[in-house]
């Protein structure tokens, strides 16, 4: 038994639905099928961010950029792992992605002026203007199908409330001195409630619940045929064409032929223990990506002759997470994106010693952590930071401390060396603090430059001066808080082209056989150049799969 399209997409995130939506867009007959039993995949519970050089709206916003810098940087990052072909790909077509999904369908972006590339003092870099957030989204519109969205990681909301990047962020930072910020907060407290009393979740979708939401709000208007809780096992090959897959739901296995292609969208291997022991230098890792995430698109694309490129100096992209103890011994996870780059915060090793620059992307911080040879740190941080900013899933005040306290998750001392014995830091820890201070007292970190780029100063507290990412750590008590190696996505991957075609062992394209998202390899060549460069691609490269199944060619 078994039924047919034209396009079979395997995954729902940004990569996933983004094929599917350019494919049904120009007329084809569409099936996305979804492993776990929510949409949404990584990018659901992302910051849903994109980086896009040259996006439409950057004239906007008042920034000037061309796709020669952005490929200067690109070459910077990737070095010798840059593919001219694929990135050529990407920087032509990404614009004209941003122009099709607002143009076409329910998708909409935010510029910002201000949030930097991750190096942008390299060549070709930008202070800011190459990314774009997911413009928050209404739930309500989609009906039934909001209970079919994956929801947010809890950690990463506040009362359940999901947190807008931007502006919407500040107003929470600073609602305790701010009315305005705090009628804000207010207003989405109550707003929120209320949603939760009639919907069972919260409706006002932001980051990458909002872009989620979006996609699969297009997809849906779209026509595109959506199944949760269908895994795809193996490709049907015929003539060394792939014509279809073997899909498996509820226990059975259904034959599915697709007449133009499959995409391969799975999520990449975040979740795949074997994959990760053979790439990763780390034996303890903690991943939030969706359970499901276990490396599918890798292997049934190996199993169908495609060449898996495994060379990347770094074979996902890295970020410092906390675990966050839930009760009856399971915990969450939260990713340190803002709190570090904040004045009177340091990250050390269990020896008491700095290993970098605190306000650095997540990225570099767990690339510096590494050649420690160590697979913790600890950020530490001073009662006046703590309540100003919080720490990790520690909220500023008036929030209470005291659960975390409890539960371990944040530990505390009257006296750094009280708090370097209460974690097992060792006591250098003290001499490390007050060389700092002797520093910081004048906005100057000398040794790790904190605060001199632009995108150190975006999350850092411009009340501050004259450095917004400095500041002693000089009122008691003093706190702590354990951070491991996790990622936000896999980097190795299925070898493609320019137009998101599988290669294989000989570099030649698979007929019928494409990839998108963390199933393909990453153009960034192991590296993390600034906001969004997983999801930019990952809709780029969908965008150029529907485009090509459609035989729409650029």
């Amino acid at each position: 038994m078994g039924f047919a399209c034209d396009v079979l997409v395997a995954g729902s995130g940004a990569g996933g639905l983004a094929a599917a939506v350019t494919a049904r867009e120009a007329g084809l007959d569409v099936l996305v099928a979804e492993k776990e039993p929510w949409f949404g995949g990584t990018t659901a519970l992302s910051g849903g961010w994109l980086w896009i050089p040259n996006h439409p709206m950057q004239k906007e916003i008042g920034v000037a950029d061309s796709i020669e810098d952005a490929s200067t940087y690109l070459l910077h990052e990737a070095g010798e792992k840059f593919d001219p072909e694929r990135v050529n790909a990407f920087l032509t077509a990404g614009p004209r992605m941003i122009e099709f999904f607002t143009r076409e369908t329910a998708v909409k972006f935010d510029p910002s002026a201000t949030f930097s590339d991750y190096h942008p003092d390299a060549p070709g870099g930008r202070p800011g203007g190459r990314s774009i957030v997911a413009r928050a989204f209404d739930g309500r519109e989609l009906g039934r199908m909001l209970s079919m969205l994956r929801p947010p990681l809890p950690e990463l909301t506040v009362f359940g409330i999901m947190i807008g990047s931007g502006a919407e962020l500040v107003h929470f930072m600073r609602w305790s001195k701010s009315l305005a910020s705090a009628a804000f907060v207010a207003r989405r407290l109550l707003g929120h409630g209320a949603a939760t009393l009639f919907h069972g979740r919260g409706v006002r979708l932001t980051n990458g619940n909002a872009l989620a939401g979006r996609l699969l709000k297009s997809a849906l208007d779209a026509g595109v045929r959506l199944e949760a809780s269908t895994s795809v096992k193996e490709l049907v090959r015929e003539e060394g064409r792939v014509t279809g897959a073997i899909l498996e739901s509820g226990g059975s296995a259904v034959r599915v032929m697709a007449r133009k292609g499959v995409v391969l969208a799975c999520g990449g291997f975040p979740r795949d223990g074997a994959r990760q022991a053979r790439l990763f230098r780390h034996r303890e890792h903690y991943s939030p990506a969706p359970p499901g995430n276990t490396g599918d698109g890798l292997k049934i694309a190996e199993a169908a002759g495609a060449l898996l490129d495994e060379s990347l100096p770094n074979a996902a992209a890295w970020v410092p997470v906390s675990r966050v103890p839930r009760g009856g011994g399971a915990y969450g996870l939260f990713p340190h994106f803002i709190d570090r780059a904040k004045p009177g915060v340091l990250a050390v090793t269990r020896h008491g010693t700095r290993f970098v620059n605190e306000g650095n992307s997540y990225h570099d911080f767990v690339q510096a952590l590494l050649t420690t040879g160590e697979t913790h740190a600890w950020l530490v941080t001073d009662h006046r930071a703590l309540r100003a900013y919080g720490l990790g899933f520690v909220k500023p005040r008036p929030l209470p401390i005291a659960p975390h306290l409890k539960s371990g998750y944040l530990l505390r001392g009257e006296t750094v060396g009280e708090l370097a014995v209460r974690a097992g830091i060792h006591v250098a820890l003290e001499g490390t603090v007050e060389a700092y201070n002797a520093h910081a007292k004048m906005g100057s970190d000398p040794v790790f430059r904190k605060g001199e780029n632009a995108y150190n100063r975006f999350y850092g507290d411009p009340d501050i001066e004259p450095n917004p990412c400095v500041a002693p750590l000089a009122q008691p008590p003093f706190y702590a808080v354990r951070v491991e190696i996790g990622d936000l996505g896999t980097y190795a991957g299925i070898a493609t082209n320019g137009h998101a075609q599988v290669l294989d062992a000989h570099k030649r394209p698979i007929p019928g056989l494409y990839a998108a998202g963390n199933d393909a390899l990453s153009i960034m060549g192991g590296n993390y150049p600034g906001p969004g460069i997983t999801l930019g691609p990952a809709m780029t490269f969908g965008w150029i799969a529907g485009r090509h199944l459609a035989g729409q060619l650029p």
